[in-house]
């Protein structure tokens, strides 16, 4: 059976390569998008996010968000659009992919202590991980969707290469042998497509799971 997966914000960094790495594997991929579609998909829906309904995401297995906003006016619109989406979605078996963020990650085990509270966190990134994070704390409230947020490592580099594998983590913050926590969007994309394509692939339903190499 092919699984139809509609990418939200494809036209984005992070959801141009999920869409082209989707296709890339045969499966049946539409872009969600505002204007003209610039993405891989053969397939697309031309609508503000805000504007989307039930209708329009019926029928697809899995749904990615790939939102993102930086500006100050705009943050909030990462809990605004989330919900939209969940609202949407609830009560159906589509999953809900989200393209989430690594400040949110925690340093112990005791989950007090996350990322962008450290010492060191770039102060200029602060506000984009409080707003995600936000998002993501809303989010756990929701036992009438099948989501599952998945978090970069700390360093997300947009032209990093495809390697094809990473390390999968889980609510805390993992680095390699060297200290470094970082993967590309790239191969990002990898791991959100391997994800959409699970088997069961309700394991991470209501969880946050996290990628690096």
């Amino acid at each position: 059976m092919t699984i139809r997966i509609a990418v939200v914000a494809a036209n984005g960094k992070a959801g141009r390569l999920i869409v082209e790495e989707a296709v890339a594997r045969g499966l049946d991929v539409t872009a969600v998008v505002r204007g003209e579609n610039r993405t891989a998909a053969p397939n697309a829906i031309v609508k503000d996010l805000f504007d989307l309904t039930a209708a329009d995401l019926a029928g697809f297995d899995v749904v990615v968000d790939a939102f993102g906003a930086w500006t100050a006016e705009t943050l909030p619109q990462h809990s605004t659009t989330l919900a939209h989406l969940a609202d949407i979605l609830s009560g159906t078996d589509t999953r809900l992919l989200v393209v989430g963020g690594a400040g949110s990650l925690y340093m112990d085990r005791e989950h007090t202590v996350q990322l962008s509270q450290t010492e060191g966190f770039p102060e200029a990134f602060v506000p984009l991980a409080t707003a995600m994070g936000e998002a993501l704390a809303e989010l756990r409230g929701r036992t009438d969707v099948k989501w599952t947020y998945v978090s970069p490592a700390a360093d997300f580099q947009a032209d990093g290469e495809r390697t094809g594998a990473y390390v999968l983590a889980g609510e805390e913050f993992t680095a390699d042998a060297q200290g470094a926590s970082a993967i590309s969007y790239a191969d990002y994309a990898v791991a959100m497509i391997d994800e959409a394509v699970a088997a069961p692939s309700d394991a991470h339903v209501g969880k946050r799971i996290s990628v690096r190499w």
